[in-house]
């Protein structure tokens, strides 16, 4: 048995195809295959059962690759092992990002993390809060940067800041000549939201419990997009809710139609997650930093301010 023959049938759980495994591990489907078949018969059993696409596990199967997984995050703590005494931080770090977040913290990072760490390599996605979670699992991503509370033991949160939940809203809504905004404010008031999987959605929903969505007739309008939810406020009224680290991104004329909400405001905890088996503790760290740094002081505190759930 080698860890190589663990790496693959890892892989081809993580992927559910021999030929995507294949691909990801940079080496032939036949090879692959090869491996995977002597390690069965090595141990006499079959780990996958093939007649199926996409390909699945059997049930002896699942028990094994849980433990190639923990064996393979074993196996690489030497490497961490001999990074930390290097103070050096080098190698790859694979980060999912939830989408309601990603373009305004993002291009701050960045720029920051490549002059800083030369060696290291960032491979980063968007993906929804419950796909980072998958994907952490599983082994695909190293971290993740979305909203919490998570309540799911098996993942580690540390909180990075909290971010006000502010309101944008149309010049013709009865709400426009209000300095600052109820919760209750929006019961009457069409609310343009993101389409579901977005945890953005939830919490803008459990701000404004008795809200209805924003609908014109004949329309349903899905979005991932907070750009869009602002495009739809300026174009057909109603309003939305925006993250505010979003408001760096608006025009003078756009911010004129921003409302923060009254004491205490609603917030979302920003955190930087990870497995609970996590390892790459130094590039970790070196990325909490980097966000640390472009993050106003103010939204650092938690003090009277009210975290919305997911």
């Amino acid at each position: 048995m080698t860890l190589v023959q663990l790496e693959y049938i890892v892989a081809v759980d993580t992927y559910r195809s021999f030929v995507g495994a294949a691909e990801k591990c940079f080496v032939t489907q036949p090879t692959l295959s090869m491996q995977v078949q002597k390690l069965e018969e090595m141990l006499n059993v079959k780990i996958f059962d093939r007649s199926k696409q996409p390909v699945v596990p059997t049930e002896i199967g699942a028990q094994l690759i849980e433990q190639a997984r923990v064996i393979l995050q074993e196996s690489h703590k030497i490497k961490e092992i001999i990074s930390s005494q290097q103070q050096d931080v080098v190698g790859e770090l694979k980060v999912g990002i939830i989408p309601t977040v990603a373009p305004y913290l993002l291009p701050r990072v960045i720029s920051g993390m490549m002059e800083r760490f030369p060696d290291l390599k960032l491979l980063i996605w968007e993906y929804t809060t419950e796909d980072i979670i998958h994907h952490l699992k599983t082994g695909v991503l190293d971290c993740g940067i979305l909203a919490t509370p998570l309540a799911d033991n098996s993942i580690s949160e540390s909180p990075l800041y909290y971010e006000n939940f502010v309101t944008y809203i149309s010049k013709n809504s009865k709400l426009y000549k209000k300095k600052a905004i109820d919760p209750d404010d929006l019961d009457d008031e069409n609310i343009w939201l993101l389409n579901e999987g977005h945890c953005m959605r939830s919490q803008v929903l459990n701000i404004c419990r008795s809200t209805k969505d924003s609908r014109l007739q004949g329309l349903t309008y899905n979005t991932g997009s907070v750009e869009t939810l602002i495009r739809m406020v300026d174009v057909n009224n109603g309003a939305t809710l925006l993250p505010e680290l979003a408001l760096a991104e608006l025009s003078a004329k756009q911010l004129s139609k921003v409302r923060y909400f009254k004491s205490p405001e609603p917030v979302r905890e920003i955190s930087l997650v990870t497995h609970k088996n996590f390892i790459k503790k130094r590039m970790l760290n070196a990325l909490r930093e980097e966000i640390l740094s472009v993050i106003p002081k103010t939204m650092k505190q938690k003090k009277k301010k009210d975290v919305v759930g997911i």
